[in-house]
């Protein structure tokens, strides 16, 4: 058995450290062996290393930049150093050099998701389906290409022909509660989740299983970051202009009926786990979401107060509050990425 198989044997059981050492003791005897080289790169990614394996992924290149793999490779590296516009000049060498294989498209979707063109993204990856349209992997590229475009049922079509496919396959079965996350089939999702959490607790545990509170919380966040200044704003103009502070307490009203429709809209529905799986949260996350939710839950009263009066005293104690609930965000998407 070659260094490469016995090596690529060793990763698929998840024994990424004996892969890397049989790697490197087939680079001691062939030291440009791009295939090898390609692979260390691969291991050293998946084991978090970046930036070596970012070295033997430009090593591979330099020895052999007619294959397409190690450019593909490249790419990935590059990506995960946050430097998407050199891991889009290197997915498009690998899809230059074999249009006719799927993953080189698949990785330049990748990239343009990344820089947030994501209708290429889409033309991409439909091109990676087109030319393997049983391929679960270029299949989730489109799904996840379409969600972020905006195209629901697009994303929905894509991941259910993954999942008639492998319906095993975590990242579709992720997909559509995601999807139903999104269109606020709240039951739906959980149900999902909760299976999908089952069956890989080590991928979708706790972090994914609250997304129902971290969820609300960061639509919350971006509603009344947008809608407090626009109350202060008026409540400046209400100095010079009355009708603008009627608009003012109208604005912070809206927010309180906004703020508790959502928050039953989804909270009712999802029952019992969310608050429950909040508990089991890294120490870090979870001591910010409980800060958001004591920042958003005191924010409701002072809001209130707004649409009685909107004071200066009352304006600002809803600024102090909505940093607190900002900073407490920040902390949390530090941490973790879930669905909005």
């Amino acid at each position: 058995m070659s260094a490469a198989a016995r090596a690529r044997a060793l990763a698929d059981v998840g024994r990424l450290e004996q892969a890397e050492s049989a790697v490197r003791a087939g680079l001691g005897e062939t030291p440009t062996d791009p295939e090898l080289l390609g692979l260390l790169a691969g291991l050293l990614r998946l084991q978090g290393r970046y930036p070596d394996a970012l070295v033997s992924a430009e090593a591979a290149v330099a020895v052999a930049p007619e294959m397409a793999a190690v450019h593909i490779e490249h790419a990935e590296c590059l990506l995960l150093l946050s430097r998407p516009d050199d891991a889009l000049a290197a997915a498009r060498e690998s899809a230059r050099l074999r249009p006719d294989a799927p993953e080189p498209h698949r990785s330049v979707a990748r990239c343009l998701m990344l820089r947030r063109d994501f209708d290429g993204a889409r033309e991409a990856a439909g091109r990676a389906v087109g030319i393997a349209p049983q391929s679960v992997p270029d299949l989730m590229t489109l799904a996840e290409a379409e969600r972020h475009a905006g195209h629901r049922d697009a994303a929905r079509a894509a991941a259910a022909r993954a999942l008639a496919e492998d319906p095993d396959d975590a990242d579709g079965r992720w997909m559509m509660a995601l999807l139903d996350a999104e269109r606020m089939r709240v039951r739906d999702a959980m149900r999902g989740l909760r299976r999908l959490a089952a069956d890989r607790p080590d991928r979708y545990g706790a972090p994914a299983l609250t997304w129902p509170i971290r969820g609300l919380l960061a639509g919350l966040r971006r509603g009344l970051a947008a809608g407090i200044p626009l109350t202060a704003v008026l409540a400046v103009i209400g100095h010079w202009w009355a009708p603008a502070e009627l608009l003012a307490r109208g604005a912070a009203a809206v927010m309180v009926f906004v703020t508790v429709g959502l928050a039953a809209r989804v909270l009712i529905p999802a029952g019992r786990l969310p608050w429950i799986c909040v508990g089991l949260l890294p120490a870090r996350m979870r001591r910010a979401v409980v800060v958001g939710l004591i920042s958003a839950v005191a924010l409701m009263p002072i809001l209130i107060r707004c649409a009685v009066s909107a004071t200066w005293p009352v304006l600002a104690s809803a600024f102090a509050v909505l940093i607190v609930l900002l900073t407490a965000g920040a902390v949390e998407r530090t941490d973790g990425d879930l669905p909005d």
